[in-house]
């Protein structure tokens, strides 16, 4: 496999990156921006459409850029470089993604132009309280209403679900779940928004007899829903290489320049052995998740690849996260300090849409389904 960028799209990389950097300087200006309402800067949303970043991954003639996984990774690697608070994920490859796959005609020409532009957010209201990363809906309830649907029950947490214009919401249907989307100043709709301990926004959202309108041609969109869930944890998982990446050069740099007993810490054996243990974890990390946006690529099983992702940056995350604070000591907590804010990023994205452990537990479930490979190329006998 080749893991390289061509020029184009280290072309990409660079602009984002030139443009966050811009953004997001130093955590001071993050920590502004975060303590504010929606929780991103709407300014640096709007120069991400500008670049035609918001459209990346939707088709040309829906307004968007018609670009693939590998160009959606290497933008969430720049966002999560400098955690930048902009909803990419939640609302471009997560939201927008279940628009793009099973939205009708009008509907993806509508919002996903709209959402390209900066000028919708949508959210994806899916979670529920005392359910654990399930596909499917229970909590909320879609019934004919005359000529239409609404939608009853309550969803939580729903990321940047305050902000967002519309909603794309998972409902109990036909004993099925069904997507529907929902204007942001519907009848019946309340939203409670709160900030999260990483600084980003979610809300607690009910729905009262609250209008609706089907995405799609309706049905059971059960496996519409796990697809796009894997799809975005894979580019979580990229969010959470950038994020690891700074915090390991971060920590690198500290252990240079930081002294005890007259000399810098990265004399000290034990202490350089630990940084080299990060960055294999990192590395271990990042090809996971650059083969797991391969396969989403190719057409693959992107179930599978997105959990086997899914566990390998849960893993790193934790060490990486807890290391960077370690060898920094009190300051790594501080809230002046970055490395604590990146630690809180990496562990928020660990629990987004399935920890490592759910991961761990579905790919166990199908271990014996996997063909053996001998690493010396012999044939196996059992």
């Amino acid at each position: 496999m080749d893991f390289t960028f061509d020029s184009e799209q280290n072309d990409l990389r660079e602009a984002v990156r030139g443009l966050l950097a811009r953004a997001y300087s130093d955590s001071e200006q993050r920590r502004k921006v975060v303590a504010n309402d929606p929780g991103f800067d709407e300014k640096t949303w709007a120069r991400l459409a500008e670049m035609g970043l918001l459209g990346l991954p939707f088709a040309e003639e829906h307004g968007g850029m018609g670009a693939g996984p590998i160009e959606v990774a290497i933008v969430a690697e720049e966002i999560g470089r400098v955690i930048a608070p902009e909803p990419f994920i939640e609302a471009v490859v997560l939201a927008g993604g279940l628009i793009a796959a099973v939205g009708t005609d009008e509907q993806k020409g509508e919002l996903l132009a709209a959402i390209a532009e900066g000028t919708t957010v949508p959210a994806f209201a899916h979670a529920e309280t005392g359910t654990r990363w399930s596909a499917s809906a229970s909590a909320v309830t879609a019934t004919r209403s005359g000529d239409g649907w609404t939608l009853s029950g309550a969803k939580e947490p729903v990321p940047t679900g305050a902000r967002a214009d519309v909603l794309v919401v998972s409902a109990v249907v036909d004993g099925g779940t069904g997507l529907f989307l929902v204007q942001g100043d519907a009848a019946g709709l309340t939203r409670t928004g709160y900030r999260t301990h990483d600084g980003t926004r979610a809300a607690a959202v009910r729905f009262d007899g609250t209008p609706a309108t089907p995405l799609g041609t309706g049905g059971d969109q059960t496996a519409a829903i796990e697809r796009a869930l894997a799809e975005a944890r894979i580019a979580y998982s990229h969010e959470a290489i950038g994020a690891m990446d700074t915090a390991l050069r971060t920590t690198a740099e500290y252990l240079k320049t930081r002294k005890q007993f007259g000399v810098t810490l990265n004399r000290f054996q034990a202490l350089t052995f630990r940084a080299a243990d990060m960055y294999v974890s990192l590395e271990l990390a990042r090809s996971a998740a650059l083969w797991a946006s391969m396969v989403q690529d190719a057409g693959g099983d992107v179930v599978s690849a997105a959990d086997r992702a899914r566990l390998q940056t849960s893993r790193a995350g934790r060490h990486i996260g807890k290391e960077a604070i370690q060898l920094h000591g009190g300051i790594g907590v501080t809230a002046e300090y970055s490395v604590g804010h990146y630690t809180s990023r990496l562990t928020a994205i660990d629990h987004l849409l399935g920890d490592g452990d759910f991961a761990a537990a579905r790919l166990a479930r199908t271990v014996g389904e996997q063909a053996t490979v001998d690493p010396l190329g012999a044939p196996y006998a059992v």
